[in-house]
């Protein structure tokens, strides 16, 4: 196989979750783009009809299917139609989180408890669900993301920090244990990215300012260049590669 074709993704049904809009939706676009056949996943109906419509119209081969990743009964029951009506899931991408601020005293225990079951349980659910119906086809890709905070901490997101970490670990044991049943699960660790979700910090000069200062590339990424990533890890040429956290952050963990 020529090197290129090893990237390509014809006809292969992906799940990505999380994927109305964001870091999700460039992740389900580069997907598409390679070739595969993507379901997109959210909790907001409105949001998740107009990205579908996004996709279309850019010729990708798109369809969308919503379901809240923390209600393991929707999961189930999500994953078992797709299964059904679409295809069996050759690729799945846990994208979905929130994040939440305050200093470590003062968070509440309901905000915990809510990041938590998004960021972590969802991925636990999902990949779950799906592994099994992957393990008796004897193949398949999982992709968790987690982030740089899987391995720095700021102040103000312990929760987050901690999720996030839960997720990399998360990850790692699941290759372990579905790698010989021919299921490879990495995980792809996001720096800062000029998404919505971090619309404040990027018109906030000071952070912006020690950003840029602290990350060797000197800029925020941009979401299209996130796709690369998920490409390489849900393709033939990233066979051998399993249990790997590939950070995509311009060196900021690198750095010191």
């Amino acid at each position: 196989m020529n090197v290129l074709d090893s990237f390509r993704l014809d006809g292969r049904l992906a799940l990505v979750t999380g994927s109305s809009a964001g870091l999700g939706l460039a992740i389900a676009r580069g997907l598409a783009q390679a070739g595969a056949r993507v379901v997109l996943n959210g909790r907001d109906a409105a949001r998740l009809a107009q990205a579908e419509a996004q996709l279309r119209g850019e010729g990708l081969d798109v369809m969308s299917r919503g379901f809240d990743v923390t209600e393991r009964a929707a999961v189930d029951a999500a994953i078992a139609g797709i299964e059904r009506d679409l295809g069996a899931i050759e690729i799945l991408v846990n994208n979905a989180g929130i994040q939440r601020r305050a200093p470590f005293q003062d968070f509440a225990q309901a905000d915990w408890q809510e990041l938590m079951r998004t960021n972590l349980d969802s991925v636990f659910q999902v990949g779950q669900a799906v592994a099994r119906c992957m393990i008796p086809r004897g193949r398949g890709r999982i992709i968790n993301i987690c982030s740089v905070m899987s391995e720095l901490g700021r102040p103000g997101i312990v929760p987050y920090t901690a999720s996030k970490g839960a997720v990399k670990m998360l990850t790692k044991g699941m290759a372990v244990d579905l790698g010989p049943l021919g299921i490879n699960v990495n995980g792809i660790g996001p720096g800062y990215f000029k998404t919505e979700l971090n619309r404040k910090l990027i018109d906030d000069p000071a952070f912006s300012g020690w950003l840029v200062g602290r990350t060797p590339s000197r800029r925020w990424g941009e979401v299209e260049e996130l796709a690369g990533a998920a490409v390489f890890l849900a393709s033939e040429a990233g066979r051998f590669v399993n249990g790997h956290i590939l950070y995509v952050d311009g060196g900021l963990t690198a750095s010191v």
